[in-house]
C-alpha cells in the first residue's frame, strides 16, 4: 500500500518540471490525481505517465490566473474522485518574474500575485470544506528569492513571499480543523530555473554546498509526498528547503 492510498489530490502546473514530478510519484503512492495545467496535450501526457504506471488521474486544464474557472475545477475533482484531500499549488507564470524595485510596474506584480496568492487562496478556499476535520494537506509552492532578495526579481519576490505569508496564517487558522498547511522553496533543475542561470549569468555549480542542481523527481517529490502523508501530520506552517543547502543561513 502507498502512503497516500485512497487519497485525492489536486497538483496544479503538474504538465513539467516540479508539478509533473509530483504529480506523478502522488500517482505512484496510490493518489487519485487531478493533473492541471494550461496546456491540454501536455496534460495529458502526464496523465498517461501515471495511467500507464498504474495509478488514477484525471486531467483538466486549467490557468490559475483565471480565479473565476477555479471553484468548477475543484467541483471537476469531487465529481470525478468524491473529495479533495491534497492540494498542491504550484503553478507560475515565468514571463513575469523579473523587474527591479525601480522599474516595475505594478502589473507585472499584479500578473504574478495573481497566479500565485490570489490563486493559492482561491484554490485554499474551495479545497477546505472538503477537507475539514479529514487530515487535509495544503502545500504551497515558494522560492528562496524572496528570503534573499534576489535582485532583478521583485514581482516574484513579493508574490512568493506573499505565499509564505498566506500559508503561515492558514496554518494558524485551520489546524483546529486538521488541516496542515506548509511550504516547499524548491532550487530543482526546471525551466524557470534554466531562465534564472542564463539571466544572471549564474554558475549553479557554486551555488550550493551539495554540488548539483536538484532533481524535481528525486529530490523535490519526496518532500511533497512526505508533507501530504500522515508521517507530517504534526508539523504546519512551516518552510521546507529541498536546495543543496542555498539556505543553511536562512535564520540570520
Amino acid at each position: 500500500m502507498g502512503r497516500l492510498e485512497n487519497k485525492v489530490a489536486i497538483v496544479t502546473g503538474a504538465s513539467r518540471g516540479i508539478g509533473r514530478a509530483i504529480a506523478k510519484r502522488f500517482g505512484a503512492e496510490g493518489a487519485k490525481v487531478a493533473v492541471l495545467a494550461r496546456n491540454e496535450e501536455n496534460v495529458q501526457r502526464t496523465v498517461r505517465e501515471i495511467t500507464d504506471a498504474g495509478g488514477t488521474a484525471i486531467g483538466i486544464v486549467c490557468d490559475v490566473t483565471d480565479l473565476d474557472r477555479i471553484p468548477a475545477v475543484v467541483q471537476q475533482t469531487v465529481d470525478a474522485f468524491g473529495t479533495v484531500d491534497i492540494l498542491v499549488n504550484n503553478a507560475m507564470d515565468v514571463s513575469t518574474t523579473q523587474g527591479t524595485a525601480l522599474d516595475t510596474p505594478v502589473e507585472r506584480i499584479d500578473a504574478q500575485m495573481r497566479g500565485g496568492p490570489y490563486s493559492h487562496m482561491t484554490f485554499m478556499q474551495c479545497c477546505y470544506p472538503y477537507m475539514k476535520g479529514r487530515g487535509g494537506r495544503v502545500i504551497n509552492l515558494a522560492s528562496s528569492v524572496g528570503f534573499i532578495g534576489q535582485a532583478g526579481y521583485v514581482p516574484y519576490a513579493v508574490a512568493k513571499e506573499g505565499i509564505r505569508a498566506l500559508s503561515r496564517v492558514a496554518a494558524r487558522e485551520w489546524a483546529a480543523d486538521e488541516i496542515t498547511v506548509n511550504i516547499i522553496c524548491p532550487v530543482a533543475v526546471t525551466d524557470s530555473f534554466d531562465t534564472a542561470v542564463e539571466a544572471n549569468d549564474w554558475d549553479p555549480s557554486g551555488l550550493f554546498p551539495i554540488p548539483r542542481l536538484g532533481s524535481p523527481d528525486k529530490d523535490i517529490a519526496p518532500v511533497a509526498v512526505f508533507l501530504a502523508s500522515e508521517e507530517a501530520s504534526y508539523m504546519t506552517g512551516y518552510s521546507f528547503m529541498p536546495d543543496g543547502g542555498f539556505m543553511i543561513d536562512a535564520a540570520r
